[in-house]
């Protein structure tokens, strides 16, 4: 329609202003084809407001300059009548109009075809056997597009390919493509629809390989019916999730009719089967549909391209590998013998879930996986929707190794369809409702880009578009699902990212690999095979664990669903634990507190460490079974390496005083103190646990521990200590010093902390006030982690006071000056050796430090006299403090060769050198060892067998109470004399299962030899 003369410019400028807004790119060719033809005599059909209203509605198609290219090409190539129905369709600005523009403006080459064959355009505006034809029906209409008899058990063309037969079957299934593709293309919600697209794309192939399948059977005798012949089809079309353009992978398989040899069946079913692909994807009037791709067969390219029913199995049976199981999970019927398909199907079918038992099974998948990606080429990477990183593959690959891996023994997960696969998989609590969620929408929106990709130009690609107008005309097409070229790639970038973490998350879970590596049975937890399978690997009493799995795994509910996932796996997990008994039982007791937790489940299944690393705690060790069902929400560290890391004292520290100051009551105050502590602890015991229980941790977690829980003690002590005595603030600086092992920094699991109490009157303050000021908040600081409670205590041990339990619990300062001054003996010295600041008034610390410094780093040494009397003591400790009926050699502590031997001897020798040696003048025992050797004060070889007796009895000293549970009692301080807790301290430190033999010898030999050292160092 030309533009009219009155106003011209300022109506050129209006339409070009919507021409604008409704996305054309070249406003001046629209302006032109918009003058002239079809579109002309549309406009001048319609009044200026509903013309703007058409044109405004190309803002809805992907590419609109194309559009009414094609609609002016439509208009020019069809016939007068057709050319009528398509101006009224479009004039009236309905349904049928949408549906002409965005199949015009989606695909040029439908666009193409359409303006080839004009007379076809009713399928276009009113579409009809489309996404939701019946695949019956599809069948029906190709068949009969051939001349064959749909009813037929054989049906056969009335005609050769070549006398118009295979044209008017592609006729035919280009009708039903571009019907397809028009409600593909209008579809308000694409990413929603696309599996239904998917579907009835699967299902028009299906019809096509029947229809080519009937023209091949009309070149040979007899419709070639002497061969059975199946077509099976394998990948996206046996999925029922099939591109536009794609090759169709399928499988043949022949048997002779009645009668017929093998030999002539095989021929004629190879004659057939490569005719069917002909038909498919020869050079034709009418485009050739795809490549018919027969490759999945056993043997690929180098095996036959039919065979026998028998022939196949016996492949399957002895030489395939573990991708053709996971390529015929997607196998089904889509043409020709339907009974011999289901043969093949019901003969197969077994084999593809009995295959997870085959040797690296998933290794293999995983591995092939990786070569997938491997193979991309670099250039492409970053394009790559199907096979690179984050690609339609990873989502692909993922829900068929677990259905690989768990369908044997869960039928409702076995779908061909990947996105029904997934949701069965959900349901079933094999994967997580969000990941599922997550992933099948990842899978619909590159799906979707990909079919927009592909449709355009009809062409097989899985490349994302660089071009900027491709990727507009891209970002168009998908509707509402983006906005614009860059949010397309924003949105596209992102779904990668996720599709890649979720993949790896589920592709790569520890649980696949060792569920793959049981029977049937021991993953179907049957009762009988379960107690047999319990016994055999070494459960005490597998009735009983039995009773356990049963109570964990009856009924319908999710959360027995996923326990009936996790235990044939940890069951076997336990099994390599010193007490898997004892492992399942806590088990139970930690499902029944966080089974209905959001979390617990799902990390124990998705994570890649959680599930192992539980077993291994729970058969090893009662001390952390006790704390993680106290505790259970620290189960949540054992995903993440870097939760079970020591916490720096400061963390601890502020995380204490915060919590303590939310507290009014000193009660309240102090539990959460010692929750601290507690927290920490079993943080340690975990990492001890699956570390090989290092000499280390009393330097690293105990003690900071001990020392912010004394901290915090005296925090509440000081306050309550006013309080009671009716005081504004403290009439004296107060401080703890940390003795013993607490001031070497080598406390143990089951260890008091050992200290000092000392204050120093303000000036200004009544001195009798002060000290009874001191001595409350010193009695508090005792009574505040020693009394009862939920926490563990942290019992206080003053006795190391001067005069002992005869003295008083806190002495000022100059009560210290004037004891050491005139009545300090040579064990207080030694004692001395470990002091230590831990909290309070630092110049009252400092202070005290310096008072005691001359004392326990005399200058020229320790007097002969106070040597002798510390060898007497020692002798005298030996022989009255060892237990009764404890053997020397097995005593950790006080035996030959223990702990008191090495430190003594190295207290010994700071004595007698730290008055000289500033690197002796440490509280660790360690620290004064390698400062010992470094002197010349001890050779090399003595100080290594001296430390390496000392860091073995500290391993086993904790391993005793991570073992047992047990932090007091004697035999925490014992080598284990019943071979069941030796066995199980011997796991702990790393000896292999049956090997609690060897550690024994292995710490009488150490004990044997530093006993020898300290005879020729210490009592010399």
């Amino acid at each position: 329609m030309a533009r009219p003369a009155t106003g011209e410019g300022q109506r050129a400028a209006s339409l070009d202003a919507v021409l604008a807004r409704a996305g054309f790119t070249d406003v001046p060719r629209a302006v032109g084809l918009l003058g002239s033809g079809l579109p002309a005599d549309v406009l001048e059909a319609l009044t200026e407001d509903a013309s703007r209203t058409l044109l405004e509605a190309f803002d809805g198609v992907g590419d609109p300059d194309l559009a009414l290219l094609g609609l002016a090409r439509l208009g020019d190539a069809a016939s007068p009548e057709v050319r009528g129905r398509v101006l009224a369709a479009v004039v009236d600005g309905g349904p049928p109009c949408r549906n002409l523009l965005a199949l015009l403006g989606g695909s040029a080459a439908l666009a193409d075809w359409l303006v080839a064959h004009p007379d076809d355009v009713d399928v276009v505006l009113r579409p009809r056997n489309g996404v939701a034809a019946d695949p019956e029906t599809m069948r029906t209409l190709l068949l009969e597009a051939v001349g064959a008899d749909p009813r037929a058990d054989v049906p056969v063309a009335d005609g050769s390919a070549f006398d118009g037969r295979l044209d008017a079957m592609r006729h035919a299934y280009r009708r039903l493509l571009v019907a397809i593709a028009t409600e593909d293309l209008t579809c308000r919600d694409p990413e929603s629809f696309q599996p239904e697209v998917a579907g009835a794309l699967a299902n028009l192939a299906a019809a096509a390989l029947e229809a080519a399948l009937a023209l091949a059977r009309a070149d040979l005798p007899d419709g070639g019916r002497q061969a059975r012949l199946a077509v099976l089809g394998m990948g996206k079309t046996g999925g029922r999730e099939l591109n536009y353009i794609s090759d169709v992978d399928v499988i043949y398989v022949v048997e002779p009719a009645e009668g017929v040899e093998e030999a002539e069946a095989l021929k004629i079913g190879t004659r057939l089967a490569s005719g069917l692909a002909k038909m498919c994807s020869t050079p034709s009037r009418e485009p050739s549909l795809w490549e018919v791709d027969p490759n999945l067969r056993p043997e690929g390219r180098n095996g036959p391209l039919v065979r026998t029913l028998s022939s196949h199995l016996a492949y399957y049976e002895r030489w395939a590998k573990t991708w053709e199981f996971q390529a015929l999970l997607k196998a089904r019927h889509v043409a020709g013998d339907a009974a011999l398909s289901e043969a093949y199907l019901a003969a197969t079918r077994p084999l593809v879930w009995d295959a997870v038992g085959r040797e690296n099974f998933v290794a293999d998948a995983q591995a092939m996986r990786r070569r997938v990606e491997d193979h991309v080429p670099a250039a492409e990477a970053d394009r790559q929707i199907k096979l690179g990183r984050g690609g339609l593959r990873d989502v692909e690959f993922t829900v068929q190794l677990l259905q690989l891996v768990h369908g044997r023994v869960e039928p409702s997960i076995r779908s061909a369809n990947t996105l029904q696969a997934l949701a069965a998989l959900s349901a079933t609590g094999y994967v997580g409702r969000d990941h599922a969620a997550a992933l099948a929408r990842c899978y619909r929106f590159l799906r979707l880009l990909e079919h927009r990709i592909q449709l355009f130009r009809m062409r097989r690609t899985h490349l994302m578009p660089t071009a900027p107008q491709d990727l507009e005309r891209l970002a168009r097409s998908m509707g509402s699902a983006t906005e614009g070229a860059e949010d397309l790639l924003a949105r596209w970038r992102a779904t990668r990212r996720e599709v890649r973490r979720l993949h790896e998350e589920l592709f790569y879970r520890p649980l696949l690999p060792a569920t793959a590596r049981l029977s049937a049975d021991d993953v179907s937890l049957a009762p009988e095979a379960a107690v047999a399978r319990l016994g055999a690997i070494g459960y005490r009493d597998p009735q009983g664990a039995l009773r356990h799995i049963t109570a964990l795994t009856e009924g319908l509910s999710r959360r027995a669903a996923i326990q009936r996932q996790l235990l044939p796996v940890m069951l076997g997990w336990f099994a390599e634990g010193a007490d898997p008994d004892g492992g399942l039982l806590a088990f139970r007791r930690l499902s029944d507190e966080l089974g209905s937790t959001h979390w617990y489940l799902k990390l124990l299944r998705d994570s890649s460490a959680a599930g192992e690393r539980l077993a291994q705690l729970l058969s090893s060790s009662r001390y952390v079974a006790d704390g993680l069902t106290r505790s259970p929400e620290s189960v949540a560290w054992l995903d993440d390496q870097a939760e079970l890391e020591p916490r720096s004292v400061e963390s601890v520290m502020n995380a204490m005083r915060a919590m303590i100051k939310r507290k009014d009551e000193p009660g309240p105050a102090i539990q959460m103190v010692r929750f601290v502590r507690r927290r920490e602890l079993i943080r340690g015991a975990i990492a001890d646990v699956l570390d090989e229980v290092p000499a280390t941790t009393g330097e690293r977690v105990i003690t900071p521990v001990a020392d912010v829980a004394l901290a915090g003690a005296l925090r509440i002590a000081e306050v309550e200590a006013c309080r009671s005595l009716g005081l504004d603030e403290p009439p004296s600086r107060f401080a703890i010093i940390a003795m013993g092992r607490l001031g070497g920094a080598e406390l143990g699991y089951a260890s008091d902390a050992d200290v000092l109490f000392v204050h120093d009157p303000l000036p200004e303050a009544d001195r009798e006030t002060a000290e009874k000021w001191a001595t409350a908040v010193s009695s508090q600081v005792i009574a505040l982690l020693g009394s009862g409670g939920s926490e563990p205590p942290l019992p206080v041990d003053t006795t190391l006071r001067p005069e002992g339990r005869n003295g008083p619990m806190v002495r000022s300062l100059a009560s210290y000056a004037e004891y050491y001054d005139r009545w300090a003996l040579g064990w207080e010295r030694q004692a001395l050796l470990r002091a230590r600041p831990v909290t309070g008034d630092e110049g009252l610390a400092e202070r005290f430090v310096a008072l005691i410094d001359p004392l326990r780093y005399p200058e020229g040494g320790l007097p002969a006299g106070e040597v002798r009397e510390l060898r007497r003591i020692k002798a005298r400790v030996e022989s009255e403090r060892l237990p009764r009926g404890v053997p020397p050699t097995h005593h950790l502590k006080l035996g030959r060769g223990g702990l008191a031997d090495v430190e003594w001897t190295v207290q010994l020798l700071q004595l007698q050198h730290a008055g000289d040696v500033p690197a002796l003048r440490t509280p660790s025992t360690l620290g004064a060892l390698a400062a010992a050797r470094e002197a010349g004060l001890l050779d090399n070889e003595d100080a290594e067998i001296l430390q390496e007796a000392w860091s073995l009895a500290t391993r086993l000293r904790n391993a005793n109470v991570l073992w047992s549970g047990r932090t007091t009692g004697n035999r925490v301080d014992v080598l284990p004399a019943e071979r069941a807790e030796l066995a199980g301290v011997a796991r702990l430190l790393g000896f292999p299962p049956g090997h609690a033999n060897e550690l024994e010898e292995t710490w009488l030999r150490a004990a044997r030899r530093a006993r020898t050292v300290v005879e020729r160092v210490f009592f010399s």
